[in-house]
């Protein structure tokens, strides 16, 4: 699911056309490689290893053997772009998303821990900058004082830099959208509230950013769509309590407003929502 876009001399330009691909990802089977645990699954595909565990009848701590057969889900809703906007980031469905026509592209991220949150709204690319230097803000060289370790005022490029080989800087300053010497971070809630995506999707959605494209950042943890006349539901759990008081009202008011509510089985919907599985469910009757 790798997009390539074109970018102009004065940055990325959204495309405005109503959206024909309500979902990225897919359900199929994958094969055990050598090193492979639920955990770091998860981390690259975008879904908690608590559900790849639960679709295959696992316990989230089970070994896996090389070659065996896994069931892995990794459907996603895009949520809504506003038109002029180049890339969408949900927080507590930890997915980066990068507007296409029709569309667009996704990238599991990891968010700021509920201690340390993301801030939510718009924001441009600020800059841009290839083995970025990390100056490491007093806020985290005194968070690791205090538990016992010391940092530098300043980290070089290289294998020790936890922003990776790239960096883009957001508007407002302090927080970006980098990568990371740490690809098992991602898909969780655990940065200072930055966002970190792997090597190569970071790489990717560097290259089709220019500084002054347009984002936002919002926080939607339940979802709905329609796609080849299926609804579907999608539920995460709610990282930063700031959701809506009553999931199942919110589920009922989108599926009114999709007119889809006659076609919905909602003892399906309060499933999806007390499991918070974090993947696009059908719910329809």
């Amino acid at each position: 699911m790798r997009t390539v876009l074109v970018v102009l001399a004065i940055g990325f330009i959204a495309p405005t056309a109503a959206y024909t691909q309500p979902l990225i990802g897919d359900s199929r089977t994958i094969a055990v490689a050598a090193g492979d645990t639920f955990s770091s699954l998860g981390s690259r595909f975008g879904v908690d290893p608590a559900t790849i565990a639960h679709d295959n009848a696992r316990a989230p701590d089970t070994p896996l053997r090389v070659g065996e057969v896994l069931r892995l889900d990794n459907r996603h809703i895009i949520p809504a772009f506003t038109p002029g906007t180049a890339i969408l980031i949900n927080v507590p469905q930890r997915m980066l998303f990068v507007a296409r026509e029709g569309g667009a592209t996704g990238y599991p991220v990891a968010v700021g821990r509920p201690s340390w949150p993301t801030p939510l709204g718009s924001f441009s690319i600020a800059t841009k900058e290839t083995n970025p230097t990390w100056d490491v803000p007093q806020s985290i060289r005194a968070e690791a004082l205090r538990a016992g370790r010391s940092l530098p005022l300043k980290v070089p490029p290289g294998p020790d830099n936890p922003l990776g080989a790239h960096w883009m800087g957001l508007s407002g300053g302090g927080v970006g959208i980098h990568g990371t010497n740490a690809p098992g971070s991602v898909y969780k809630a655990t940065t200072h509230g930055c966002i970190r995506l792997h090597p190569e999707d970071i790489a990717a959605v560097f290259a089709q950013m220019e500084v002054g494209a347009r984002g936002v950042l919002v926080y939607q943890p339940i979802l709905v769509a329609v796609d080849a006349g299926r609804v579907f539901v999608e539920a995460h759990r709610d990282v930063y309590r700031r959701g809506p008081a009553d999931a199942m009202d919110f589920v009922q008011a989108r599926a009114r407003e999709l007119g889809v509510f006659d076609r919905v089985d909602w003892d399906l919907v309060a499933q999806v929502i007390q499991q918070r599985a974090g993947v696009a469910r059908v719910v329809t009757r």
